[in-house]
């Protein structure tokens, strides 16, 4: 029996009574429905009635659409549900990565590098504050994982960085004030990325560390956040081999799961060792992880036999339901984990009030809240907290059109991240205006022809240039198995090498680590993002309005002697 008075449910008679009748009414089928969790693009009518009361699943995650799209489509989905609908969004930067015009607090790595757990404490109460108006009840993050891996593409500034104790800290600081506004926590991605140097969207990467290991890190942050009452953990395509084979030492390499699909380290790592009584969700199952260790058609059902209690996403919508009703009905999920899994749900439901208060959400409170000013001041604040000079040679800052007329600057860019809070398209463009705004003569460089003894002159660049900026903007995002700087053709023709000669400063608006790239370079900076507030703030700090005040929660030398020159 799951003690749904007991932490994180805290239920009371009323509550238990309302989950029991609930669960004690449906049908096999209506039970299958609720261990899904979908996606939507869309607040086309007809497609979320279908999900709401035609497929009658347990939630949905939506991805970034206007004020007026989301609330129709909250509103679509709450109205046609039988049983209140779980509504979630990946909000780990920010409201920017579910509605339009929402507010980009700062990605996690930014809160961290402000060296102030508050700041993890106020990122969830701006998401919490305008989550509830839109009608948003189920935040997948925060994510503590740990950066330990600088090669690792997709954790990067997605996380609170390397240090173990304050990814806990602010994991734990994010949970206790996302979940006052009634907004449940969704800790991720159990049992830990970042060890791994390769992306688990692309395959069932491994956390390498001891048991002893992962209890100082990786179950300390766990622990933390639980304790302090996490409503849900996100189980991620991760493999944890030592912690497998101690709960069960008859397994063999072959027999290693990743964590979706791995019963000893749902129940004996997570429910028992870690004492998690909340409810079980897997990261995306469209995610190719899951489908390079074993055949879809059994790893669907295996994720709720195995322990999970929801299901995260589909391939095949119908193939997928299939599968999942075929693993009922043959008994792999018994009708008891059938059970308990929907009890969790239900009882999620129900320490949310879902089922007592009114889901559909006021457009004119939404847009009263998303458009509150006092959210961009928040983000400033952030920014001029959290922007670190890594490096710096001296007499080079601060900078001026007095002291630097004559600026060259070199923009490496990729595209916008997956996930809605990385790369801000035209960030280095919108920066050399405030450079020409403020009387810099400003070039961009532009790659020329010319292999060996045909090249530019070295003169064209130190007789014109009194100083050169790099500003690079590579956003971690899945489907890449690099974040590194690709310099241009011929020979590396925008490679730093005039720093000898012309003073020079590499500014990184995303990722921390690109010093293993320009290691000689002499001012280095990380912004950790490259929103208005950002650039703001960088410019101030580079004129010396405002001083430097981050403090880098990884190592940005990358573990390299030749980075610190």
């Amino acid at each position: 029996m799951i003690d749904l008075r007991a932490k994180p449910f805290y239920l009371d008679d009323s509550d238990i009574e309302w989950v029991y009748s609930t669960l004690n009414g449906m049908t096999k089928e209506e039970k299958i429905g609720q261990l899904f969790c979908l996606i939507t693009y869309t607040d086309d009518e007809n497609y979320l009635k279908y999900l709401a009361s035609g497929l009658g699943v347990g939630g949905v995650m939506t991805r970034t659409m206007t004020v007026e799209e989301l609330v129709n489509t909250v509103s679509r989905l709450q109205k046609n549900a039988k049983i209140p609908m779980l509504v979630s969004a990946n909000l780990e930067a920010g409201m920017n990565q579910a509605v339009l015009g929402g507010t980009k607090v700062g990605c996690e790595m930014a809160i961290a590098a402000t060296g102030d757990e508050k700041y993890a404490a106020l990122l969830g109460r701006v998401i919490g504050e305008q989550a509830s108006a839109i009608g948003i009840n189920w935040s997948f993050a925060p994510i503590i994982d740990i950066d330990y891996n600088w090669r690792n593409p997709i954790t990067n500034t997605r996380t609170f960085g390397s240090d173990p104790q304050l990814v806990a800290n602010f994991g734990r600081a994010y949970v206790e004030e996302i979940q006052k506004h009634g907004i449940a926590a969704s800790i991720k991605h159990f049992p830990g990325d970042g060890v791994d140097e390769r992306d688990q969207h692309l395959l069932a990467s491994v956390n390498t560390l001891s048991c002893e290991e992962w209890d100082e890190t990786y179950g300390r942050a766990y622990k933390m956040s639980i304790d302090a009452g996490a409503k849900t953990v996100m189980v991620g395509h991760i493999m944890q081999p030592a912690w497998s084979k101690r709960l069960n030492p008859e397994l063999k390499d072959e027999d290693i799961k990743p964590g979706l699909i791995a019963k000893e380290l749902l129940g004996g790592l997570l429910r028992e060792h870690l004492g998690f009584n909340g409810l079980i969700i897997t990261d995306s199952t469209t995610m190719a992880g899951m489908g390079t260790v074993m055949e879809r058609k059994d790893a669907v059902p295996l994720t709720i036999a195995a322990g999970c209690d929801m299901f995260l996403f589909t391939k095949n919508l119908e193939e997928d339901f299939a599968f999942m009703t075929a693993g009922v009905d043959s008994g792999v999920i018994t009708a008891e984990r059938l059970d308990e899994a929907v009890t969790r749900i239900l009882a999620l439901k129900a320490s949310l009030k879902l089922h007592i208060k009114n889901n559909i959400p006021d457009i004119d409170k939404v847009n009263t809240v998303v458009s509150d000013k006092k959210y961009s001041g928040i983000c400033r604040e952030v920014a001029g907290k959290s922007i670190t000079l890594v490096k710096e040679e001296k007499g080079v800052l601060p900078i001026s059109p007095e002291k630097y007329k004559r600026v060259l600057v070199y923009k490496k860019e990729g595209a916008q991240s997956a996930f809605g809070g990385g790369v801000q398209v035209g960030a280095a463009d919108k920066f050399i205006a405030m450079l020409k705004n403020a009387g810099f003569e400003v070039d961009e460089f532009v790659p020329g022809g010319g292999f060996e003894g045909m090249a530019k002159p070295v003169s064209e660049i130190t007789d014109k240039y009194d100083l050169i900026i790099y500003l690079v903007s590579l956003a971690t995002k899945s489907n890449q198995t690099v974040v590194r700087i690709e310099w241009a053709e011929p020979m590396g023709a925008d490679v730093p090498v005039y720093m000898n000669s012309v003073p020079t400063i590499a500014i990184s608006l995303e990722n921390p680590y690109h010093l293993v790239d320009m290691p000689r370079v002499k001012t280095y900076i990380n912004t950790y993002g490259g929103s208005d507030e950002v650039l703001e703030a960088l410019f101030a700090k580079l004129t010396g309005a405002e001083k430097f005040e981050g403090k880098s929660p990884v190592d940005a030398f990358c573990g390299k002697w030749d980075t610190r020159l």
